[in-house]
């Protein structure tokens, strides 16, 4: 599904250089549900978001669908982003002024799919997540467990194919997180390929893979044997 290929990203500001990532390769392939681990600062969020086509890489290539990504323009990378991956993020990012059901449905109007569509699409996967109970409430209204279902739910409206998340349960309770780990691998065992952030081991026994990074590089990969 997707290859890096010796990818390095720099940060530089003040006449200072951070290296984020530094020469990483890896190949996720469809289907996998992978996490990414490592301490603070070692370049977690950035593989991400170079994954997810909101960064570009300062070197190296990066594959996508069997295409070379990195040469695209902003507009390229979006059509290609909109129609492929969603985002699960650890803040939820809902907008307060927004239904549960119009939060959802915001992630089809750019996809051109008529109203009648939408609303169907919407109601199916309100079921999926457990949610539709709560389709008219606002986001203020909700538990974070629940606000997280609403995340969930629009990141997989669209039947993207690619779900990154970036620590979708740093910000709630064990019994909540472990109701949206569930959630992710009910989406994975449905065919929706899984990258995600975390800093919890437990979280990562999710996983199939688990890749560890460290100073912005590689350093180890293990593989879940299947029970």
């Amino acid at each position: 599904m997707l290859k890096l290929d010796k990818v390095s990203k720099i940060y530089r500001a003040d006449n200072v250089e951070t290296v984020a990532l530094n020469s990483v390769s890896l190949e996720i392939t469809q289907g996998e549900f992978v996490a990414i681990m490592g301490p603070s600062g070692c370049g977690k969020s950035t593989l991400l978001n170079i994954i997810g086509l909101l960064d570009k890489p300062d070197d190296g290539q990066y594959q996508f669908l069997g295409q070379e990504v990195t040469p695209l323009n902003e507009k390229k990378l979006g059509h290609i982003r909109k129609q492929n991956i969603g985002f699960i993020f650890q803040n939820f990012n809902l907008i307060e002024e927004l239904t549960v059901e119009e939060n959802i449905e915001l992630a089809l109007l750019y996809q051109n799919i008529k109203p009648r569509e939408r609303k169907r699409r919407v109601a199916e996967v309100m079921d999926q997540v457990a949610i539709a109970h709560r389709g008219r409430h606002l986001p203020s209204q909700l538990s974070g467990g629940q606000q997280q279902r609403v995340a969930v739910a629009r990141a997989v409206v669209g039947n993207q194919t690619l779900i990154l998340a970036d620590e979708p349960t740093g910000n709630l309770d064990s019994t909540h997180g472990h109701e949206v780990m569930d959630m992710l691998v009910g989406l994975n065992e449905r065919g929706t390929t899984i990258v995600m952030v975390t800093h919890s081991a437990t979280h990562s026994d999710y996983a199939r893979r688990t890749i560890n990074l460290f100073d912005g590089q590689v350093v180890t990969e293990n593989i879940r044997a299947v029970s």
